[in-house]
């Protein structure tokens, strides 16, 4: 509203205020709307209008113990494997709508979430991968359900590595979202800057949520709503938040996350779904694999890096359509209530 306008409304409430009759008392006057909607926009959802339960994992013979959340009772297992700084509640929103059709598991790897471990900065590609390796058999013991890996990120590199080290019997199919060798390795040169540059300290849960919108990591305010509580955790010392993954003392790991990622996704023996947030990112081998065939390729259009989060529906559609396709579930069976494709 402009100055003139507001004049226009004063000079009203003046006339009025002249007869008794229209008088007005202050506290009849609504509240001001901007401090309410600012909390009701970024204030955090509960994790359990999307997940069913969430439950602690404890490995035996060792003092980790990583988080889970769970949604979902009947189909194959969509397992779930966050990014670098995320947590498992990155796929709230897409578990909400996957669930209908198939079981969804979202682990805080290492570090992350509510997981504690005995190092929580050994971010490194094998203690990863043994850490998923060994959340699977506690859950599943040596016979587990048909299993679906999907990985964001960093994530996605750990899922390419559990796939190709066949050591979890059942696993039918391979997701990966938004990771590509070339590009990862490219972006390693500025990720200290970023991290350095990066807000660190908020006051309050909800100017967290609103500068990850704001500042573009996240594009869906109701899934920042969700996830980015869990990346965070309150230093009692300055009395804010701050974020619970280092992830810059980490740095010395990240070359294994994505060093020879191309060819050893390309190796693994499932059905495998790249998902990526744009059409140009796929390096030499995967240029060569996707022409031969040996995986499927959607990009997915107006989101950022985090595709689970910003585009949460087309998201579990594919996920979905993913399983239809390829037959995954009990006994090779389509899961119910999904349409195939008639073969050409």
């Amino acid at each position: 509203m402009d100055s003139s306008n507001l004049s226009s409304v004063d000079e009203e409430v003046s006339e009025e205020s002249k007869d008794p009759s229209l008088a007005f008392s202050p506290s009849s006057v609504p509240p001001r709307p901007a401090a309410q909607s600012f909390l009701q926009k970024y204030s955090p959802l509960d994790w359990s209008s999307f997940f069913d339960k969430e439950e602690d994992i404890a490995i035996e013979g060792s003092d980790n113990v990583f988080h889970i959340y769970e949604a979902g009772i009947e189909g194959p297992v969509v397992f779930c494997l966050h990014g670098g700084g995320y947590s498992g509640l990155s796929f709230a929103l897409s578990a909400s709508k996957i669930k209908e059709n198939a079981r969804v598991v979202a682990m805080d790897l290492r570090g992350h979430g509510k997981s504690f471990t005995n190092n929580d900065l050994d971010l490194s590609i094998e203690t990863l991968c043994d850490d998923v390796v060994a959340v699977l058999k506690a859950l599943y013991g040596d016979s587990p359900p048909a299993i679906i890996i999907v990985g964001h990120s960093m994530g996605g590199s750990v899922a390419v590595h559990v796939v190709a080290r066949k050591l979890i019997p059942n696993v039918h199919g391979l997701v990966v979202v938004d990771v590509v060798e070339g590009t990862a390795m490219a972006s390693l040169v500025h990720m200290q800057k970023i991290l350095s540059n990066r807000m660190q300290f908020f006051q309050t849960l909800e100017k967290a949520i609103e500068w990850s919108v704001k500042g573009g990591s996240l594009r869906n305010v109701e899934s920042a709503r969700i996830s980015v509580p869990s990346t965070l955790k309150f230093d009692e010392s300055r009395k804010c938040y701050t974020y619970r993954t280092q992830l810059e003392e980490t740095e010395s790991y990240w070359k294994g996350w994505y060093e020879g990622l191309s060819e050893k996704f390309l190796s693994c023996p499932v059905p495998k779904l790249l998902l990526l947030a744009g059409t140009d990112r796929l390096d030499r081998p995967l240029t060569i694999g996707q022409m031969q065939g040996k995986f499927q390729m959607v990009p997915v259009r107006h989101t950022g890096h985090a595709i689970q989060e910003d585009a949460p529906e087309e998201f579990a559609s594919l996920v979905l359509n993913f399983i239809s396709r390829n037959r995954i579930g009990p006994h090779g069976v389509e899961i119910p209530g999904l349409l195939r494709r008639p073969q050409t």
